[in-house]
């Protein structure tokens, strides 16, 4: 694991906030932190390199650019190759944004009532629109066990600061 100097622990805080709305908002950051703005692309350069930086891009609202739907779906899928298979195909959706495998309880009642181990967001501009995404994947992915559920309020949404 890399060790940050605390020049670049507070060029990374920097990045993980709101952008300068400035046609150089990495100059305006570098002044901001007693860099130039050199040292902060390059320090941003390497990072996307080293695939510590995933990606920069503008973080939308979802509800305000009209998908104001989404659900969780669990799947059950027991096969681990198959459910690496539809884990990979569920990621290349436009629909989904998160997808996970996170292993179902092993062992008491929870292991009864708790199967799925597949989880992934859905969002659409409807209820409905979701349930045809989900309706469609399944059939993609041959898998018909799965539950519903749907976000009734957001209680919070925020990307992590680490710095």
């Amino acid at each position: 694991m890399r060790e940050f100097s605390e020049k670049e622990r507070a060029i990374l805080r920097e990045v993980q906030a709101q952008l300068p709305d400035d046609a150089a908002p990495f100059a305006r950051i570098a002044e901001k932190v007693g860099a130039t703005e050199g040292e902060v692309l390059a320090l941003l350069q390497e990072l996307v390199e080293a695939g510590v930086i995933r990606r920069f891009g503008a973080s939308l609202k979802h509800q305000k650019a009209g998908y104001g739907a989404n659900v969780m779906v669990a799947w059950r899928i027991d096969d681990a190759q198959k459910r690496d298979e539809a884990g990979a195909f569920m990621a290349q959706s436009p629909h989904i944004s998160h997808a996970y495998y996170r292993p179902p309880p092993q062992t008491g009642e929870a292991a009864e009532r708790w199967p799925y181990s597949v989880f992934t967001m859905v969002h659409g501009k409807s209820r409905e629109e979701c349930l045809g995404t989900v309706e469609q994947l399944s059939k993609e992915i041959g898998v018909e066990d799965y539950a519903l559920l749907f976000s009734k309020k957001e209680l919070k949404k925020s990307s992590m600061t680490y710095f």
